[in-house]
């Protein structure tokens, strides 16, 4: 079933690229809107009068992939099917960062 975006909807989206962020597709989560940005992306979903709702939480992307974090032997992880990356300081601030910068532009209002 195709996304039916209101034209509230289509604006906060263009804020969003206006910031250096993607929008994309996933297929297998085709009822969400994909958000890139760097090695970072989530998924959103549109709600009522131009607004959003994470599905899910942002991510890493792993070979375009959305990846899932999870902690294996003591390690915190990034892992899409076999790949993993470990969970550094580095891409946690970098997954940080993004999540705040793109709340904070669904938050925005004109």
């Amino acid at each position: 079933m195709p996304l039916e975006l209101s034209p509230q909807h289509v604006a906060v989206l263009e804020r969003i690229a206006g910031h250096g962020f993607s929008i994309v597709a996933f297929p297998l989560y085709a009822s969400a809107i994909g958000i890139r940005k760097g090695s970072c992306a989530a998924l959103l979903n549109p709600k009522a009068v131009g607004l959003f709702d994470f599905f899910g939480e942002p991510c890493h992307l792993i070979d375009g992939n959305l990846s899932v974090r999870v902690r294996r032997d003591g390690r915190d992880l990034f892992v899409w099917k076999k790949r993993e990356l470990t969970a550094t300081p580095e891409r946690l601030a970098e997954l940080t960062a993004f999540r705040q910068e793109l709340e904070q532009l669904l938050a925005e209002t004109e």
